[in-house]
C-alpha cells in the first residue's frame, strides 16, 4: 500500500507532496482507497462532504461502529506520512485483526477526510467541519484557491454536487468512536525512546488572513518617502508576531504571502498574507493576535479570522483505556489540528495515537517513521479496534 502511494503527488523537484483537495491527484488517491475497500470486501460509501467511509459490517443494522482512520491529502511540498499513515494503518489492522480470526461484535470502518490541511482553500479540517456543523455549507462553497477556483466549482469539476454539502447527521449517527493514527509532528517519542503515544488534546490554534494596502510605483524613479509599500507593513507584522508569541508562549507563523503585482522593479500595491497561531491556551494566542492586529491596523490594513479551534480534550477515559492498553503507553498533547479534534469537539468519543517521527520534521519531504515503528502502530491500532470492537460469534 505504502509503494502505491509514493508517487501519487510527489513533486520531482522537491520530493514533497502536493495532494490538493478535489484535484487530479485527489482522485487518484480516492480512486486507490476505492480499490484497497474493494479488494477487502469493505462497502464504500461518502457522506454530503465527500469523506470516504469503508466498513466492515454494517452501521444502519447493527449499531454505531469503531472508525479508524486520517486523511490523504498534503500540505504544498509535505511529506510522505501526514495523514496517508494513519490511513494505511487503518487498513492494515483491518487485515491483521481478519488474520487473528477476530470477528467484531460491532461494524469497523476506515474513514478518509478530505481537505483537511485546507492548503488549498484556507479552512483546515473542511470535510470533518462541515459534516459536524462547524463549516457553513455557503462559506465552504464560496471559499477559492489561488488561481480564483471556488470550492463550489471544483466540486463540480470533480463530479459533485456542491449543494449537496453541509451537516451530515447519518454519517455522524454510525460512528460510535473514532481513532486516528498520526505520525507524531515533534519529537517527544524519540526523547521518550518510545515508538506509540496516545493523544490528550490538542491545543487552540487558528488561521488569520491579512491585507495590507499599498500604492504601486516604480522601483527606480520612486524616493523612499513617497512610498506607500505594504511589504514594510508585512515585516512589521512578521516581527510582531515572532515577538509576541515568544512573550506569550505561543507559536505563530506567516507561512504564506501574495503580492501584487509581484514585479521584481515594483513597489507592491497590496499584500496578502496568512498569520498561523497556536497555544496550550486560548487567551496565549489570542493575545498573539491581537498585537499582530494592531500593528496592521496602524499601516491602515485589516486582519481577518479565517478559522478557530478551541482547546480540544480527547475522551479523557478513552485515552486512559487505550495507554493501559497499549503497555502504559506515554501520552501527549499536540499543537497539531486533525479531523480527531473537529469530531471530539461535535461530541464524538475520539482518541489519537501517535507513532515515533525521529527526525520531529512534519509538513516537509524529511517527514519521517520508521518501518518497525509504523508496524508498531498498526498492532496498537488493532489492539484498539479489537478492544473497542469487541469480539463477536462467527456467521
Amino acid at each position: 500500500m505504502w509503494a502505491d502511494l509514493a508517487g501519487i503527488g510527489r513533486h520531482p523537484g522537491t520530493g514533497g507532496y502536493r495532494r490538493f483537495a478535489w484535484s487530479r491527484e485527489d482522485a487518484d488517491l480516492r480512486e486507490w482507497f476505492a480499490g484497497e475497500a474493494a479488494a477487502r470486501g469493505l462497502d464504500l460509501v461518502d457522506d454530503r462532504a465527500g469523506n470516504l467511509w469503508a466498513w466492515w459490517g454494517d452501521p444502519d443494522r447493527d449499531g454505531p461502529g469503531v472508525v479508524l482512520g486520517s486523511h490523504l491529502d498534503s500540505v504544498p511540498d509535505g511529506g510522505a506520512f501526514d495523514g496517508p499513515l494513519g490511513v494505511v494503518s487503518a487498513l492494515a489492522a483491518v487485515d491483521a485483526l481478519r488474520a487473528r480470526g477476530f470477528v467484531p461484535a460491532r461494524p469497523v470502518g476506515v474513514a478518509v477526510f478530505g481537505d483537511e490541511e485546507g492548503a488549498r482553500f484556507g479552512v483546515a479540517c473542511a470535510g470533518s467541519r462541515l459534516i459536524t456543523g462547524a463549516l457553513a455549507p455557503d462559506r465552504a462553497r464560496a471559499l477559492a484557491d489561488g488561481d480564483g477556483v471556488s470550492m463550489a466549482e471544483a466540486l463540480t469539476r470533480a463530479g459533485r454536487d456542491p449543494a449537496h454539502l453541509g451537516r451530515d447527521d447519518e454519517a455522524l449517527r454510525r460512528v460510535a468512536t473514532f481513532v486516528e493514527l498520526h505520525v507524531e509532528q515533534g519529537r517527544g517519542l524519540d526523547q521518550l525512546d518510545r515508538a506509540v503515544a496516545v493523544g490528550t488534546g490538542i491545543w487552540p490554534h487558528g488561521r488569520w488572513r491579512v491585507e495590507l494596502p499599498g500604492e504601486a510605483n516604480h522601483a527606480g524613479t520612486t524616493a523612499l518617502a513617497d512610498r506607500r509599500d505594504p511589504m514594510i507593513a508585512y515585516a512589521s507584522a512578521v516581527l510582531a508576531a515572532r515577538g509576541a508569541a515568544t512573550w506569550h508562549d505561543a507559536l505563530a507563523t506567516c507561512g504564506k504571502v501574495v503580492v501584487e503585482p509581484n514585479g521584481v522593479n515594483a513597489v507592491p500595491s497590496r499584500v496578502t498574507a496568512w498569520l498561523d497561531a497556536r497555544a496550550p491556551r486560548a487567551d496565549a494566542a489570542r493575545a498573539v493576535v491581537a498585537e499582530v492586529t494592531g500593528v496592521v491596523e496602524v499601516h491602515g490594513g485589516t486582519v481577518t479570522e479565517e478559522s478557530w479551534t478551541d482547546r480540544t480534550v480527547f475522551d479523557t477515559a478513552l485515552a486512559a483505556r487505550l495507554a493501559a492498553l497499549l503497555g502504559d503507553a506515554p501520552r501527549l498533547a499536540t499543537g497539531a489540528g486533525h479531523d480527531a479534534g473537529i469530531l471530539a469537539a461535535a461530541g464524538v468519543p475520539t482518541a489519537m495515537l501517535f507513532v515515533r517521527n525521529p527526525t520531529g520534521v512534519s509538513h516537509a519531504p524529511a517527514e519521517h517513521a520508521e518501518r518497525a515503528d509504523c508496524l508498531a502502530g498498526v498492532a496498537a491500532l488493532a489492539d484498539v479496534a479489537a478492544d473497542l470492537a469487541g469480539a463477536g460469534s462467527r456467521p
